[in-house]
Parts: C-alpha cells; structure tokens; sequence
C-alpha cells in the first residue's frame, strides 16, 4: 500500500493525460464534420496521431537516458499541449494533422516515461498490483475523456482550451511531488524487430488490434453523426468501448492461462467481427 501511494502523483498525471490528450481524437472527428472536412481528411487525423505517436516510442527512450524522466516528461506533456490548443488558431485539415502528431508523441513519450518510471521502482513481489492499480486508472481516465465529449461544442476555443488545460495540468503531480524519480538510465536502441523474433503471433496481434482500435476511435464519431446520434449519445457509445476493454481485461487473461491462445485470439477476432456486424445491423432498426 505505501509503495502504491507513492504512486498516486503519477496515477494523477495519468488521468489528466488521458483526460487531456484522450478526448481529442473524437471532438476532432465531430468538429471536422461539423467544419466541412471530407472522411479522407477526418481520418487522416487519426493516422497523424499515431504517426507521432511512433516518433514519441523511438524518441521517449533517447530523450529519458538523456535528460531523466522528470524533463523529458516535461517536454512530452508540453508538444501535446501545444499540439491540442493550437487547433482553433489554424483551421485547416493538414494544419490539424500536424497537430495532431504532437498529441500522438505526447501521449507514447508520457506513457513510456510514467511506466519506465514504475517499472523502475516495483520489485516481482509488488509489479503485479501496481500495473493492476495502473491500468485501472489509466482505463478509468480513458473513459472519462470519452464522457467529456458529450458536454463540448465542437469546433470552439473553449473545447479545445479545456483538453489543453486539463493535459497541461498532468504536469503538476509529478513537479510537486517529493517523491524522487529513479536514477537516469542508459538510452536504449528501439528494437521493433525483436518483438516478432519472440513471439511472431503477438505481434501481429498487437498491429491488428491498433490499427482497428485506432480506426475505430476516428471512424467511431463519424458513425454516430451519421446514423443521427446526439453528442451525448456518441459519448455513451465511444465510452462503452472502453468499458468492454475494460471488463474483458482479466477474463481473457484467465482464458488464455487455461487454453491454446491462438484459440483465444481467433475467438475474440470472430466475437469482434459479430459484434461490428451487429451494431451496423441494428443502426438501421
């Protein structure tokens, strides 16, 4: 328990992170329709996002063992900041794409940094409820960001002020914080390769699940404006995402522990593709 309150300012970053940088990419989606953007533009955003979001995985560690967690998180949080209060100051599709590369190397340079940091201080006996503890934070952020967009106009400087405000605020935490961060590591060569030499399966799966996550997460709000969803209808429908992630968590883990986990991943794969049939099926009752 003490090493988890020891914890809590990072725990705090996180959900202002996720509060921050996590509500963009559906108000950027709403406000895009509601600005006359084409679905090409749209979702061109998004893969902005992750695009930056592949710099900040090869960029976090280089600048952690350069200049220590403390300030690289410092510079992370600050791109995204920028990244998301700019938008109502250009608008104009590749002015926001570029943008939106700056919250996508904030969110992977603080995520990287804050688990560095935990992973540096837990011990096997401890690691387990940490990361438990963390993901539940993380998860529980995610889905509060994913509410806020029901209460935000689109397309307004106070919307976008408001994320930029609440990722700037994941500062505070870890600045006021008296707990001391862990010594500076050695920067490490980004190794992507090595992932399929271990396990070319997870792999996979791990590109096809970001690659349909993050298609759903723009393609998502657009849906909903289309089948004629209010904001706060589309809220409830992005947030009920999150929570099936979120509830399937340590079912899925149990059932993998259990069984072949090929079986489980084609399962889930088809379960996916039912439930993605379904919901087109029922948008039109």
């Amino acid at each position: 328990m003490r090493l988890l309150i020891s914890f809590a300012a990072l725990f705090l970053s996180v959900i202002f992170l996720q509060l921050g940088t996590g509500g963009v990419a559906p108000l950027d989606a709403i406000s895009g329709v509601s600005l006359g953007f084409t679905r090409t533009e749209v979702g061109t955003l998004g893969s902005a996002h992750f695009f930056g979001f592949f710099i900040g995985c090869w960029w976090a560690p280089r600048l952690l063992g350069t200049v220590g967690h403390s300030r690289a998180f410092a510079a992370f949080t600050a791109a995204g900041t920028i990244g998301i209060i700019a938008h109502m100051m250009i608008v104009d599709p590749i002015a926001w794409a570029c943008l939106r590369m700056l919250s996508g190397l904030c969110v992977a340079g603080c995520y990287t940094i804050i688990e560095a940091w935990m992973q540096a201080k837990v011990t096997n006996e401890t690691r387990g409820r940490t990361m438990g503890v963390y993901r539940i934070v993380d998860i529980g952020g995610s889905l509060a960001a994913q509410l806020v967009i029901g209460v935000l106009d689109p397309a307004t400087y106070f919307s976008y002020n408001l994320l930029a405000i609440l990722c700037c605020a994941a500062l505070l935490p870890v600045v006021v914080s008296k707990a001391s961060e862990p010594d500076t590591p050695a920067a490490p060569r980004l190794r992507p390769r090595l992932a399929w030499d271990r396990s070319p399966l997870a792999a996979l799966g791990v590109v096809t699940a970001g690659v349909t996550g993050a298609a759903f997460r723009m393609v998502g709000p657009l849906y909903g404006v289309e089948v004629g969803l209010s904001a706060d209808a589309i809220a409830l429908f992005l947030a009920a995402y999150v929570v099936g992630g979120a509830l399937m968590q340590f079912p899925m883990g149990w059932l993998a522990d259990r069984f072949d986990r090929r079986h489980v991943l084609t399962g889930l794969s088809v379960a996916a593709t039912l439930s993605c049939l379904a919901t087109v099926g029922l948008s039109s009752m």
